[in-house]
This record gives structure tokens, C-alpha cells and sequence, in this order.
């Protein structure tokens, strides 16, 4: 599996607190079956004010302390955006990551005020050529009020990501019914772990895969936490890989992703 949301980089966020507690993610995410995780630290001004360079940097050292631990996992980079001044600026001139470089990157709406211009954020970076992957959409506050407003950004090219806990009732009842709602409407894309921590917030995901499967089925499951992903560190165009069931009115004839790991941004 591929996980594109992880805060497993040390002491950069309120994701590991420092780099024991990163190798022990690392560790279990790997026996959960996860082979490539996407690190995505906090972008957010005044609170984590990270920036590529820390990120890009920080991604390499803690992949150079699983090379000597000997724990086999992949890491890139990317960084869970908050609403931030000249958004599609910023994914242009590289000063905010992407998924592994790609078209793809992950936007974090505020948790407990919605914004009016959100719709207006989406359809700009849209616009530009870039794909929000919105995270934990079913863990917002405001969600029952506007789970309309992100079923139509799925509908105009957005993506859904939900948190793999959210199924698993980890955040409670609200956000488990928000999950299983966008499950079952067929608008979801990826399921991520959004990491932070060794117990409650560990790097899994095979059991909310599994959750998920109940709801989508065994294939569908599998696209959120494999083939999808794969799409966004191979940039691939967004429908490389069927979309939810509820986007297209059917699940279309599969196409063949190509699974070899892509050039390694590292060195780019």
C-alpha cells in the first residue's frame, strides 16, 4: 500500500515528537503492509512554518536513518496545506509541495469554520493544472452542513481523501458516518493514514482498507490505498485509474498503471 498523508517526519509538526518515535512508525507501517509513504508535514502560517527546502531535507535524513535501520520504506515528500495566500503562486514557483512533485497535493480545509472561499481556492489551482487531494473532509466540524459543497469539488476534479481511523470510529461517530456516507455515495478516492503518532494516531491502514472493502468492494478498495496513489507519485493524469463509482455512473474498463517507482525527486 501507499500512503500519500504521514506526519512521521521528527519534531516538524505536532506529527513525531523526534526520531525514535519516527523509526517506530516507520516500522509499523511497514508490517501493516505499506511500502511508500508520502511524508506531508503542516504547512501553516504562524502555527508550522514549514517550507520545501525543511521538508525535502528532513524527508531525506529520516530516509537515510531507515537505510541504516534496515526498515524497507520509501519516502518522498509533500506537505498537508492549509489555506494559505496566493495558493496556486506558491504550487508554481515550488515554495509549497506537491504529492512527489506531482500535479497532486494535499489541501487541508479549516476544521472548524468553513471558508466562503474555498470553492473559489479549488477552482483556481483547478484551473492552473493541479489536483487538490482534500484531506479528512468527513472530520470537519461543518461537515453534515456542507458535505454538498465537497461532493461537488470531487464532481469538478477535486479528490477525496478520507482518514483511515475516521472508518475505524477512531474520531468518533460524527466523522465515522461522514466516511461511510462518502464511501457509500461513491465519491471517495483515497483512504491515508494522516499518521501522527504510535498509538492513536499510528500509520495503518489494512484495517480500514478492509472497513472500507465492506462498503466498495474488494477492487475499489484497493484503488484508494493502492492504485490511486500510485497514480500521484507516478503523476499520472487523474483518470490513469477508474474514479469512484459515484463521479463517473460506473466504474470504467480499468487501465494498466505502470507499478515501477518513479524517478526519485531526491534527485531532482
Amino acid at each position: 500500500m501507499i500512503d500519500l498523508h504521514c506526519h512521521m517526519l521528527p519534531a516538524i509538526d505536532d506529527g513525531a515528537k523526534d526520531l525514535e518515535t519516527s523509526l517506530q512508525m516507520a516500522e509499523i507501517a511497514v508490517e501493516d503492509g505499506i511500502s511508500i509513504t508520502v511524508c506531508t508535514p503542516h504547512i501553516y502560517p504562524g502555527v508550522f512554518p514549514n517550507t520545501l527546502a525543511g521538508i525535502r531535507r528532513a524527508a531525506w535524513d529520516l530516509q537515510c536513518e531507515l537505510l541504516d535501520a534496515g526498515i524497507p520504506l520509501q519516502l518522498t515528500y509533500g506537505a498537508d496545506i492549509q489555506v494559505v495566500p496566493d495558493l496556486v503562486q506558491g504550487l508554481q514557483d515550488k515554495t509549497l509541495p506537491s504529492l512527489h512533485g506531482s500535479r497532486y497535493f494535499l489541501f487541508e480545509p479549516p476544521h472548524h469554520v468553513a471558508t466562503p472561499i474555498l470553492a473559489d481556492l479549488l477552482y483556481n489551482v483547478l484551473l492552473a493544472g493541479y489536483i487538490p487531494v482534500i484531506t479528512h473532509p468527513e472530520r470537519l466540524s461543518y461537515i453534515e452542513a456542507d458535505y454538498d459543497l465537497f461532493v461537488n469539488a470531487a464532481r469538478q476534479g477535486a479528490w477525496l481523501q478520507l482518514t483511515g481511523g475516521s472508518l475505524l470510529g477512531a474520531f468518533g461517530s460524527r466523522a465515522q458516518r461522514a466516511a461511510e456516507r462518502f464511501l457509500a455515495d461513491g465519491v471517495t478516492h483515497v483512504l491515508a493514514s494522516d499518521g501522527h503518532n504510535l498509538d492513536g494516531r499510528a500509520p495503518v491502514l489494512a484495517e480500514a482498507r478492509d472497513a472500507a472493502a465492506a462498503i466498495v468492494g474488494e477492487e475499489e478498495a484497493w484503488r484508494m490505498v493502492l492504485d490511486r496513489p500510485h497514480a500521484v507519485v507516478s503523476n499520472a493524469e487523474p483518470d490513469s485509474v477508474p474514479l469512484p463509482v459515484g463521479l463517473v455512473g460506473g466504474i470504467r474498463r480499468r487501465k494498466r498503471v505502470k507499478k515501477s517507482w518513479p524517478a526519485r525527486l531526491f534527485n531532482r
